[in-house]
Formats: C-alpha cells, sequence, structure tokens
C-alpha cells in the first residue's frame, strides 16, 4: 500500500490544506505515515513570507533527500508559485505544483493508489483545520502574500458547513477556522455574507465543539464582530490580531490605513468582555526606515497593551514588494531589537498564565507522551498533564496547578464518561 507524509510550513492555511488532503487520501486507500523516513510519497507545502522560511523549506528538502532517497517529492504553496524554476531544478523533487495546481496535485498522489478501499483514517491533527478563504485584496508594502495567493476568495458557506459537519462526525471537538484574510470572508459572495455570518451559522450546527478563528485584521473588527467572537461560548476566547507595529509612523509605511489609537481601543474592548482570553499578536521588527524613536513607542504601546504575547518577526526584504526597495535597517540593531520583544513577550506570557493559577478551564487533548499529556486549553494555553486516561482530540476539563517561565501545569478534573 501506498504511503505518503505531508509537511506544512507557513501558516494555518497551509495546514487546513494538508489536513484535508491527509483525510481525502486516507479515504481513498493511502496509508498515512508519520515518519518521513519511511513514507514512499513525501508532500511539501511550502512558505515564502521570509527568507528564514524559503530557507527551512530547502534545509527540508535537503534532509528528505538524504534519510529517504527513494521517496516521490512533491513540493507546492508559495514558495513554488514565487520561484518555481528552483525546484525544477531541485533533482530530489518528483512533482511541483502552483497555487493554482493544488487540485492537480490530489489528483496526482490519488493516480498512485493501488487499491481503493478505505482506511482506519488516523487524524492529522488533533483539532480540525477548515479553510473558508484564500487570497488577500491588500497590498502592504512589505508582503508578498496577495502575489503568490492572488485575490481573496471566499468559499461557499454550504461547502464549509458540509465539511465541518463531517469532522464533527469524525469526533473532533474543535474546529479551527483559517484563511489568508478570514475577515474578508463573503465580500465576494452572491449574494454577500460575512466572517459575523458564517460564525452564527457555525455556532449553531448540532454537535459543534469549539470554534477557534485564525488571524483577525483589526482594520475589520466592529462592535457586532467583537461581541460575537467575546460572548458566544462556542468561539474560543482566543484572539490573535494582526498589528505588524505599535508605531503609527511604521504603520503609515507598511500601508496599513489604521492608527495606534484604533489597535488600543479594540485590544481594551476585547479584554473588557473577555477578561481570561489569550490576545495575540505578529509583530514585525526592523522595517525599513524604523527608528529608535519608532521602536520605542512600539515597544511601549505592546508593554501597555493587554496583549498576552506577541509572534515577532524580523523583517525580511520579499523580492517584488515596495519595502524590499528601500534602505534596509542594520541586521545586528535588528536582531536586538527583535531580543528585546521577544523578552517582553516571554514576561507578559508568564504574568497572564500566573493569573491563571487555580482556574479551571475546557481543553482538547493534542499530544499523548510517555511522560504524560499535553493539553490545548480554549484560551491557548499549553498545559502538560502527567496522569490523562483520555486519547488525542477527546475533551477534558483542566485545572492549572503550577506555572514557571516556560511550560504550564495542570490536572485532569473531568473527562467524558465522568
Amino acid at each position: 500500500m501506498t504511503s505518503f507524509s505531508i509537511k506544512t510550513f507557513g501558516c494555518r492555511v497551509n495546514q487546513a490544506e494538508a489536513f484535508l488532503w491527509s483525510d481525502l487520501f486516507q479515504k481513498r486507500g493511502l496509508n498515512y505515515e508519520k515518519d518521513l523516513s519511511q513514507s514512499d510519497l513525501v508532500i511539501v507545502n511550502s512558505c515564502t513570507l521570509t527568507s528564514r522560511a524559503d530557507s527551512d523549506v530547502r534545509n527540508f528538502i535537503r534532509k528528505v533527500s538524504r534519510t529517504n532517497p527513494g521517496a516521490r517529492l512533491i513540493v507546492t504553496g508559495c514558495y513554488v508559485e514565487r520561484v518555481p524554476e528552483e525546484f525544477r531544478r531541485m533533482p530530489q523533487v518528483w512533482r511541483i505544483f502552483s497555487n493554482t495546481e493544488k487540485d492537480d496535485l490530489a489528483q496526482e498522489v490519488l493516480s498512485l493508489v493501488s487499491r481503493k478501499e478505505k482506511n482506519l483514517i488516523v487524524p492529522f491533527r488533533s483539532r480540525a483545520l477548515v479553510k473558508i478563504q484564500d487570497g488577500c485584496n491588500f497590498c502592504c508594502t512589505f508582503c508578498i502574500i496577495p502575489r503568490v495567493r492572488g485575490k481573496s476568495v471566499s468559499f461557499k458557506k454550504r461547502e464549509i458547513l458540509s465539511q465541518i459537519k463531517e469532522f464533527i462526525g469524525q469526533g473532533f471537538k474543535e474546529i479551527v477556522l483559517t484563511g489568508i484574510h478570514i475577515c474578508s470572508y463573503g465580500a465576494d459572495l452572491k449574494p454577500e455574507s460575512s466572517l459575523l455570518r458564517l460564525l452564527q451559522e457555525i455556532s449553531s450546527l448540532d454537535g459543534i465543539g469549539k470554534v477557534r478563528l485564525s488571524s483577525l485584521d483589526p482594520r475589520f473588527l466592529d462592535d457586532p464582530l467583537i461581541e460575537c467572537i467575546t460572548k458566544n461560548e462556542k468561539i474560543c476566547p482566543h484572539f490573535h490580531i494582526s498589528l505588524q507595529s505599535g508605531s503609527n509612523g511604521i504603520i503609515q509605511r507598511m500601508g496599513r490605513k489604521i492608527k495606534i489609537a484604533d489597535y488600543k481601543r479594540i485590544l481594551t474592548r476585547l479584554r473588557e468582555i473577555s477578561p481570561l482570553a489569550s490576545l495575540g499578536a505578529d509583530i514585525i521588527v526592523g522595517f525599513p526606515g524604523e527608528t529608535d524613536d519608532d521602536f520605542r513607542e512600539s515597544y511601549s504601546f505592546l508593554d501597555q497593551s493587554p496583549l498576552t504575547y506577541f509572534h515577532v518577526f524580523s523583517y525580511s526584504p520579499r523580492p517584488g514588494t515596495l519595502a524590499s526597495s528601500w534602505q534596509q535597517i542594520n541586521s545586528k540593531v535588528v536582531k536586538e531589537r527583535a531580543a528585546l520583544l521577544r523578552d517582553l513577550s516571554r514576561r507578559k506570557n508568564t504574568s497572564f498564565r500566573r493569573l491563571l493559577l487555580g482556574m479551571e478551564f475546557d481543553a482538547i487533548v493534542i499530544k499523548k507522551e510517555k511522560t504524560g499529556t499535553v493539553v490545548l486549553t480554549s484560551n491557548y494555553f499549553k498545559v502538560f498533564v502527567s496522569n490523562c486516561p483520555c486519547r488525542e482530540r477527546e475533551e477534558v476539563r483542566v485545572k492549572i496547578t503550577e506555572v514557571d517561565e516556560e511550560h504550564t501545569s495542570g490536572e485532569i478534573v473531568n473527562f467524558p464518561g465522568h
């Protein structure tokens, strides 16, 4: 029986695509192999958001070539879309597919199936990822994604709901909604729809567990949407905001039409309504033209904000974007600033987790290990539990018992059947 493995890089959209491929391939008779060195077929869904992402993809391909030289290697994703000729020169790559050819990729893989019987499906992830939208209509000066993903395209509501119902039937207790710009959902549909309307329908489905949202654009977070995501008990209290900077000057140079005062208002509102929610953000440091004053302004904003964590990215010039032609900041300065922000994020995150000591949260079992179990709380904390009888994907109730700078520990206080 043909076996396959999938390696995803970058965003949750890539993860959602891989999740669907895994489900489809197993239903059609392929065997999912977690060990890449033992797989007949290795699919790489690439990312090109930063030069580091490009490097990670290349290194992975070289690793597969060494450890599993007989595997058929298929590469797709944004890196392939941007520079397909790089992969055509790699002898270890069997096939390449652009983002627009991903349906062809699925058919290519299925053509290798020697039998059609259904397998016992091994979940690719402990939570089901559902892509509701792709592409982006904005042209931020630093971002290559609109070029490699195209304009915003929303998937039909009936297709999304059907997919979610199937995953509910498979036993998934958490659905993660993904997209390049999910706040744009529905604007291109006829009749027009919105993320708000979609969430209302999803949360009313029979058997639905928790719904988690991927990155949200603050420019689209109006009061009705904020009310929905913070007060609907089906939606996880975890909101990751695409901020990029805490400096008005840098935000303007990035081409993002929003003010820091708007960020502050939105974050304050989210915290007021949902005091135990995780509030995260993406932050780019070292953007061209970022002065010491700009960085201090950004640092101060992040320090005083209710954010509980942020993902810090050192600016990486992407060929074809406007900002790539601007004068770049000294790499040593960028590294120092990034280290300061990552330290701030760690301290804010530790402080917030310590507030949760003794509290109980809904969670999903995401990983079983020899030494214990890792569960993910609805408000996005990985908690290590030494004794948990539940399997991956199952819902539990966990109490936070210990917090340090690196880890959160807890104990199971309730699980299915008890």
